[in-house]
């Protein structure tokens, strides 16, 4: 599982709020955060021991993770959608985001890893397709939102990706999840059916900032995670290539 994004990118704060702010942050919703970027890293230690021959592949290939692991992603994704409401100049963070994705891309080539459009890819793009939600999301009714996205979500998760003979002939197709058969990726969210969840999470932030969720919602406290939540973007950029030195140096020691 992959996902990450910035503390400004996507935080769910009031802090980020701008002029309009007044409130200090929805530590809940760091804390969920950092939940969902300490399992990601634990997915990948779990994934390059596998690929290490340190462990058995039971260790990540099973049907619990197998069900684990798109649901904190999916979280992850909703949350930067919540955290859309929040921000001052969401085409900007996207940009920022979309940086930080390409640099993940090239390192991640120099050990022969594909990821042409991880979660980093997909949630800058999100940020600056939706730019200001006001801009264009609201002009759904907010009754019928949550039924769209959520319905357009289900049905990109029945149909997509999309197994298209020669679909590698068009380029960027495999980001609107629509790719050759033989195409793989280590790390992989296509807009399709992901930007509906990112949306989802739009509507759900509009709630969150007028303060109709309930009063423990917004002084929840609890240690640690909040502050992990904070710093996803940094975890994201470091943890791999901590994790993967550290895990390659230990399998050089065995052999």
């Amino acid at each position: 599982m992959s996902c990450g994004t910035a503390t400004s990118c996507c935080s769910g704060s009031m802090s980020d709020a701008g002029p309009r702010a007044a409130a200090p942050r929805i530590e809940l919703i760091d804390a969920v955060r950092g939940l969902s970027i300490l399992l990601m890293v634990a997915y990948h230690t779990g994934y390059d021991l596998v690929e290490a021959g340190l462990s058995p592949r039971g260790l990540l290939f099973n049907p619990l993770l197998s069900v684990l692991q798109p649901l904190f992603a999916g979280v992850f994704i909703l949350l930067a959608g919540v955290s859309a409401r929040f921000s001052r100049d969401n085409r900007r963070r996207g940009l920022q985001v979309l940086g930080c994705a390409l640099l993940v891309s090239l390192a991640a080539g120099f050990v022969d890893v594909q990821i042409p459009f991880g979660i980093l890819h997909c949630l800058g793009f999100c940020m600056v397709l939706c730019g200001s939600p006001a801009a264009w999301v609201d002009r759904v009714p907010r009754g019928w939102q949550p039924v769209l996205f959520s319905a357009c979500f289900v049905a990109g998760c029945l149909f997509f990706p999309l197994y298209v003979t020669d679909a590698s002939r068009f380029p960027y197709v495999y980001m609107f999840g629509v790719v050759d058969p033989a195409f793989h990726a280590y790390d992989y969210f296509p807009l399709i059916p992901w930007f509906f969840l990112y949306l989802l999470g739009v509507w759900l932030g509009a709630y969150i900032r007028e303060r109709r969720f309930p009063a423990w919602f917004y002084t929840w406290r609890v240690p640690i995670l909040p502050a992990v939540g904070r710093r996803t973007l940094l975890i994201y950029l470091l943890h791999q290539p901590v994790i993967y030195a550290v895990v390659q140096g230990v399998a050089w020691l065995a052999r």
